[in-house]
């Protein structure tokens, strides 16, 4: 009885200690260093000293295979390197990657068979050691001689670039170093897209190691950037030297990622959000990327996701869930090949790749037999020519551009098409006399009920029309991207507040603007295009139409109405109405005949035309417009996304403050809020807005400072860099203020023509205003009232983007980059 008792206790003892080790996540076996007759085995991992990256066996979502890999410590699911992505485990507590004969080695479950090595020559050394950098970077080296390095995890990159790694040929190893996707969330095996370059001094993107289809240009010593990507370029934010970056804030986490999308893409993490944040992608359009829906795949633009064609399903649907379509799509029913197939319509504006010519057939039902002739001609099309397309059908995107559209026939099997059922000649009379029977009456009453319904919906329409109310249209049903919808203001929150908004009739817009030709275009913004227009009045207006392929812009849409109609003042854009007609969405607004600030401020052309007279009088007028923002008007409203193009000059060059789609209300009480979604424009930004996602008042009143120095000196923020001490406009003009050299700020085409003491006032406030700490800066009412007055103003302290600031009493947090041509539209993460 005792040893039954006993064997009881030992086997719960066991079970429990089992319990106990399973349930651990990863146990550290040491620091960051594995040395010789050490090795890592299970749950065992090593962590580099600065304690943000991690070294250990991992399996990614729910995949039962397990790899080798580093990933970020804060974030298991953000691996950055695996050493065995096309040789996966299935246990981890049977493997172990050790030292071994001068090599860094993976031993396979159960019979040591080696998986991954480092396949170094072999080498007796018993002072080897292996250590996770602070950098992400694992280094094979001696340990009585740390200078010399053996292997580097950074020379053998997967489909990261961390800070200090980087891309090309390395002449050590005769390795070409390039990024390649994983083969899906869960599979970290070598994917599809791959980002490496051809001993150039420029990078490529191509698919299956073969199709080309996006480039970097050539790097350039002179501008230090790339020609064709000038966002990556030596600025503030880091030093970055062809693909080799470093961040001058080591605080910063950032990484480049050759994505599952076949897009490359930077990502910076955001400690008080916990989330990725996408600062730059390319290409940045989804359906640019060459076979991202693979054979017989349709790419969806607008919801950047993949579809098939008519007539196929998911080779894999469990792939397509990992966001993996390269596979593509199948029939759902085979071909019955000749004349008992059928071919279906679908318009596009981009035909597929890869279609064969046939020059001398000269109609499209000729061309369609000869498709039909085929067995393997699954889509044809004619336009002054026949196009068949055999085998696959590949980067196919029915709403690729507004460009020439254009129908491609697509083939399927006739018996995709229900087929009538078989009735005898006296059951078709008989069936013939009753549909007229039936359908005659009903034809009538159909139309007489469409005629009243019509002519009451045009009454109403034609009533609302010369009132100037919008209600009885946006009531009325819509279609925005080919599906029925709603009134996109019917929402219960902007319900009645767009009672007085003057509606325009599309005909009228697109007679104003002939046709939206671009010789009227006046600019482009971040949703759609800006045209000048001119009514039959003679009234000249300027139209902004919103992009039909942005979903992004419908709620920007809606916010600009319901605020703009409501704010009056000298120096806000006037809203003369809007038109909300199928799928055009569109404001028009009173034309500035002057256009933006930056087409004076930043062209050497037009310069002469801004004297200091008249960039004081600017500075002014923003002020007074952002306090009536911030104080004066019915709703307190934070603009978030003030910059020199945002701001419009009449023919008196009057400033007067545009494009609300980025705006926020507050509350009467409200001081500060929180967003997940990042928007505006680098150089412009606060730091607590762009690491915390918190903005205020303040936050417009640091992008009104950075306007003021742009304007004083006639450069733009980001446009100050040297390969020796990088700096911005703001810490230039910070520098020279400390050696009391501010007149050095001034824009030289003003020669000697301005006022001193106005301009040192001007420098001085700019310098408040940008501050690090958003309590330290001024607001708009001690700005306005600073700008009216010669004393009393406080010294300035140092702007952020140099050095890591303390938190102030709100949480808000510095950040050391900027980027006047960076717009953030998105936060995500892998």
């Amino acid at each position: 009885m005792d040893t039954v008792r006993n064997n009881s206790w030992l086997f719960l003892s066991i079970l429990v200690f089992g319990f106990v080790m399973c349930s651990k996540p990863h146990h550290t076996i040491a620091t960051d260093t594995i040395s010789v007759g050490d090795s890592l085995s299970g749950d065992q991992t090593i962590i580099s000293r600065n304690d943000r990256f991690v070294l250990g066996f991992f399996k990614p979502g729910t995949s039962q295979n397990y790899y080798i890999g580093i990933w970020y410590k804060f974030s298991v699911e953000t691996v950055v390197w695996v050493a065995n992505r096309d040789a996966p485990l299935l246990d981890s507590f049977s493997s172990k990657l050790t030292l071994q004969d001068g090599n860094l080695v993976l031993l396979s479950d159960f019979n040591n068979t080696p998986i991954w090595s480092t396949n170094l020559a072999s080498s007796t050394l018993d002072t080897m050691e292996v250590v996770l950098g602070d950098d992400g970077n694992l280094v094979l080296r001696d340990r009585s001689n740390q200078n010399v390095v053996y292997w580097r995890s950074f020379d053998y990159p997967t489909d990261t670039l961390l800070p200090g790694g980087k891309l090309g040929f390395n002449k050590k190893t005769n390795q070409t170093q390039q990024l390649t996707s994983w083969r899906n969330q869960e599979d970290p095996a070598t994917g599809f897209y791959g980002l490496k370059s051809n001993g150039t001094n420029q990078y490529f993107i191509y698919w299956n190691n073969s199709e080309l289809f996006w480039n970097s240009g050539e790097w350039d010593e002179k501008s230090k950037s790339f020609g064709s990507v000038p966002d990556l370029r030596l600025n503030s934010i880091y030093n970055f030297s062809s693909f080799n970056f470093t961040f001058y804030n080591k605080s910063i986490i950032s990484r480049f990622v050759m994505d599952l999308s076949g897009q490359m893409k930077q990502l910076t993490w955001s400690e008080s959000m916990h989330n990725w944040t996408m600062y730059w992608v390319e290409p940045k359009r989804f359906c640019d990327v060459y076979g991202v829906c693979g054979p017989f795949g349709n790419c969806n633009q607008d919801t950047q996701k993949c579809e098939c064609l008519p007539g196929f399903t998911p080779r894999s649907p469990t792939n397509w869930s990992l966001q993996d379509s390269s596979g593509g799509c199948v029939r759902s029913t085979p071909l019955q090949c000749g004349s008992k197939d059928v071919f279906s319509p679908i318009p596009t504006s981009k035909l597929p790749d890869n279609p064969q010519l046939s020059t001398e057939i000269t109609s499209a039902e000729a061309c369609k037999s000869a498709c039909e002739a085929k067995c393997s001609c699954n889509a044809y099309n004619f336009d002054h020519q026949c196009q068949c397309w055999d085998g696959v059908i590949m980067n196919f995107n029915q709403l690729a551009s507004p460009g020439r559209p254009a129908t491609f026939y697509t083939r399927h099997a006739a018996t995709e098409i229900r087929s009538p059922v078989p009735v005898s000649p006296a059951g078709v009379r008989k069936r013939n006399t009753l549909v007229l029977k039936i359908s005659i009456p009903v034809f009538i009453l159909v139309a007489t009920i469409m005629g009243v319904l019509g002519y009451i919906y045009l009454f109403k329409r034609i009533k609302a029309n010369k009132r100037g109310v919008l209600t009885e249209l946006l009531k009325s049903k819509a279609t925005y991207k080919d599906s029925p919808n709603t009134n996109m203001f019917d929402d219960g929150k902007t319900e009645g507040e767009t009672q007085e908004l003057q509606i325009f009739n599309l005909g009228c817009l697109t007679l104003a603007t002939n046709n939206f030709c671009l010789k009227n275009k006046l600019g482009e913004g971040g949703f759609g295009l800006v045209y000048k227009g001119k009514l039959q009045n003679g009234q000249e207006i300027a139209v902004k139409r919103l992009s039909t392929n942005s979903e992004q812009g419908i709620e920007e849409f809606k916010n600009e109405v319901v605020l703009i109609y409501k704010l009056q003042h000298r120096n806000l854009v006037k809203l003369l109405g809007c038109c909300a007609e199928g799928k055009e969405n569109m404001l028009i607004y009173e034309y500035m005949p002057k256009r933006s600030l930056d087409a004076f401020l930043f062209d050497p052309r037009n310069k002469a035309q801004l004297n200091w007279d008249k960039r004081f009088d600017i500075i002014g007028g923003i002020a007074r417009g952002l306090l009536y923002l911030h104080r004066d008007s019915r709703l307190r409203v934070i603009h978030r996304d003030l910059k020199v193009s945002n701001i419009l000059l009449d023919d008196n060059m009057t400033p007067k403050i545009s494009d609300f789609g980025m705006a926020r209300i507050f509350g009467g009480d409200q001081i500060i809020a929180n967003t997940s979604r990042v928007v505006g424009t680098f150089g412009y930004m606060s730091p607590e807005y762009i690491m915390g996602g918190k903005f205020s008042e303040k936050s417009d009143v640091f992008s009104y400072g950075v306007l003021i120095l742009e304007i004083v000196s006639g450069k733009r923020n980001n446009s100050f860099y040297s390969p020796e001490q990088p700096v911005n406009l703001l810490l230039h003009t910070w520098s020279l203020w400390n050696e009391v050299k501010w007149s050095e700020v001034v824009d030289e085409a003003l020669g000697c023509s301005y006022s001193p003491s106005e301009v040192m006032k001007c420098v001085h406030i700019g310098l408040l205003c940008v501050q690090n700490r958003a309590i330290d800066r001024p607001t708009m009412a001690e700005v306005d009232t600073m700008l009216g007055s010669e004393t009393g103003r406080p010294a300035p302290k140092e702007p952020p983007y140099s050095s890591p600031g303390s938190s102030d009493k709100s949480g808000f947090q510095p950040i050391h980059c900027s980027n006047n041509n960076f717009t953030i539209t998105t936060v995500e993460g892998r």
